[in-house]
């Protein structure tokens, strides 16, 4: 029978620190783990792409396969969203576990005949997007347990732990293929699958206060906030799952017999231990600062890597890039911030200052952080499908770089003219909490 909690109060202090604190954590735990499990399984194939040697596939045929899991996985962010708030978060958490099973079994099968076609491992490769729409439902669902003034820190800890998932695939990845052979790749992962599945029916809550039909969750895709920061989060997290699912592919077309393999994980690792100092910094600093200012790094990076693309050192090329990770791990962390405190202050402005403006802000919230996570993780997609087109086109990644460049200007000047700016406007109330 699923355990539903009905009296939930996060914002009072002091059924807070009596009740609330204890279970918010638990649940937080165990939303990590299953996430990461989800995130595992979404980013396979940025190694086993690479490690399709006995395939006779071309370098934009494998970005493909890198790209859609990317695209997949975005696209099912927005129907995962209303789950929790449908069917409750233990219950939801449980379902999208073990709907990983499907690509994880499938990757093993496909991988070991060799004359598999290539249009079944696009199949395969779209259903590891079920891994992806973890991140949108898991996200949804910590923002109701944890009060406003804490979130930034618990939804940076919910989804670094997700991301890290990256850097597990990466660094376990390598040895268990070469150990046991590209099958193994998708068998590794059924026990864990299964494993989170059991912790969150056991260990999870569903809460009754964040039921919310459907009709009431897409009302915040009409507002022009939503698309705003949809905009921004394509520049933060779709740059840390392009870049973390590129960048094996990348490396071995442009330094072949490098070391690739072996420090691949490095950059996603960093990014995702990076993500809670955005949300903390932006805690203290504000949101909209530190992605403003985190945008022009990212700009800065990719200058950096192209030049180091070019100069024909593995580890030049590897040292540049970690700028790109750690700079989208805290843009991840600080856009992250806004979303609550935007639609919070949006809230308090048609209820005021009482729980139903809280509850009703938190709804606002945990909807547009799904579509909003649905757009960003789009962004995956485009870049992985950027370096494929410019190897296509131009066999280097130049004109990649070149895109990317100038989409972070373009976010660096959205930021600074819906957030930051001063000059010739009244600021607005809504847009001044951002940054609190």
């Amino acid at each position: 029978m699923a355990r539903w909690i009905a009296d939930w109060h996060p914002d009072d202090p002091a059924f807070w620190e009596r009740d609330g604190k204890r279970v918010a954590r638990r649940n937080l735990a165990f939303s990590i783990l299953a996430e990461h499990v989800g995130f595992t399984v979404w980013t396979l194939w940025s190694i086993v792409a690479a490690k399709m040697g006995a395939f006779d596939f071309t370098t934009d045929q494998l970005f493909w396969l890198v790209a859609l899991p990317n695209l997949i996985g975005s696209a099912l962010r927005i129907p995962y969203t209303f789950g929790p708030a449908r069917f409750g978060g233990r219950t939801f958490t449980v379902v999208s576990a073990l709907l990983l099973l499907i690509p994880a079994v499938l990757l093993g099968v496909a991988v070991s005949d060799p004359g598999t076609p290539y249009w079944v491992f696009l199949v395969i490769a779209a259903t590891a997007g079920f891994g992806g729409g973890n991140f949108a439902s898991s996200m949804a669902n910590i923002t109701y347990f944890y009060p406003q003034h804490k979130q930034g820190s618990a939804l940076g800890l919910n989804a670094a732990g997700g991301n890290i998932g990256v850097s597990s695939v990466q660094l376990v990845m390598p040895l268990v293929i070469g150990a046991f052979g590209l099958a193994a790749a998708g068998w590794f992962w059924v026990p864990f699958v299964v494993v989170a599945a059991a912790c969150a029916w056991f260990f999870m809550d569903n809460l009754a206060s964040a039921k919310a039909s459907p009709r009431e969750q897409w009302a915040v895709a009409g507002k022009a906030q939503t698309w705003v920061m949809s905009f921004l989060y394509i520049g933060t997290f779709g740059s840390f799952i392009g870049y973390s699912t590129a960048f094996p592919l990348l490396a071995k077309s442009l330094f072949p017999g490098s070391a690739w393999a072996t420090v691949a994980f490095v950059g996603p690792l960093l990014g995702s231990l990076i993500r809670p100092v955005g949300g903390w910094l932006s805690d203290r600093l504000g949101g909209a600062p530190v992605t403003l200012w985190n945008f022009a790094a990212m700009g800065a990076g990719v200058v950096l890597v192209w030049l180091a693309s070019a100069s024909g050192s593995f580890w030049l090329f590897f040292l540049a890039f970690q700028t790109l990770f750690v700079t989208a791990g805290i843009g991840n962390g600080s856009t992250y911030r806004m979303i609550p405190a935007i639609f919070q202050a949006k809230a308090a402005e048609q209820f005021g200052t009482g729980e139903q403006a809280l509850l009703y802000g938190k709804r606002q919230a945990s909807a547009a952080i799904g579509i909003i996570s649905a757009i960003g993780a789009f962004g995956g997609f485009l870049i992985n499908r950027g370096f494929g087109m410019s190897f296509a086109a131009t066999g280097s990644p130049a004109a990649a770089f070149v895109a990317f460049g100038l989409f972070y200007a373009a976010c660096f000047a959205v930021t600074w003219w819906c957030y930051t700016r001063t000059v010739g406007v009244a600021r607005l109330p809504s847009l001044a909490h951002a940054r609190v």
